[in-house]
């Protein structure tokens, strides 16, 4: 049987995925992605659970978007329940870049609060994306338990969610602001500030939040004032 230039050109680039130098792995993510195939599907999902460089990475996500949603969607939901976190991370971030509600269901609590940081990022930008009209609240109050998680990196990234979903979220970050964890707290008042202000940078606001809460929780002197530290 001959061999078409087509099926040289797949083989090519489906071995240029394996190369060792991030620069040819990245030509041959566009090159699949340039021209799609069936075949490919199966790899591209594959490599994108162990592939090193994140440039690289979104290039395999673009590549996937690229080909038609009832390959790529049964492979993805498998992948959000894989045991290795990048393969989770990955998986849910190209769901947010197809878009498909279908996808909605594998939205699960345990993702959205799952160990690893970058998983429970990946899942709060999925969330947003795909949640269904009317589920928005519940999403939020889900979100909400987050809150004060992690460094400023994911504590921007849970609020940023949470400023997407709108008004919704406005009575999870009320109840979060009298939580008994004053880093709970910070995070909820910098979350409302940058609902009322989406302009507001993330950094002042939640140090802003930081210095709200200390002050709420400082000693009072008998006239009722704080009292010096």
């Amino acid at each position: 049987m001959t061999m078409t230039r087509q099926d040289k050109d797949a083989i090519r680039a489906l071995q240029g995925l394996e190369d060792s130098r991030s620069s040819v792995r990245l030509r041959a993510a566009l090159a699949v992605g340039t021209a799609p195939d069936p075949c490919f599907v199966d790899k591209l999902v594959e490599r994108c659970a162990i592939e090193p460089e994140f440039f690289v990475r979104d290039m395999l996500t673009w590549a996937l978007t690229r080909h038609p949603v009832s390959l790529t969607l049964p492979e993805l939901l498998r992948e959000v329940r894989s045991e290795r976190a990048q393969a989770r991370s990955q998986a849910l971030h190209t769901l947010s870049k197809i878009g498909d509600r279908l996808a909605w269901p594998a939205i699960t609590r345990a993702l959205l609060s799952d160990v690893d940081d970058e998983v429970a990022r990946s899942a709060w930008r999925a969330a947003v994306v795909l949640v269904p009209e009317g589920e928005e609240s519940a999403l939020s109050s889900v979100l909400a338990t987050q809150l004060g998680r992690g460094e400023q990196e994911t504590q921007l990234s849970l609020s940023q969610a949470l400023v997407a979903l709108g008004e919704v979220t406005v009575p999870a970050l009320h109840a979060a602001t009298t939580a008994d964890d004053p880093r709970v707290r910070a995070h909820a008042l910098a979350t409302q500030r940058l609902l009322r202000d989406p302009d507001a940078g993330f950094e002042l606001a939640i140090e802003e939040a930081k210095r709200v809460v200390a002050l709420a929780g400082a000693p009072r002197t008998d006239d009722g004032n704080c009292a010096d530290r």
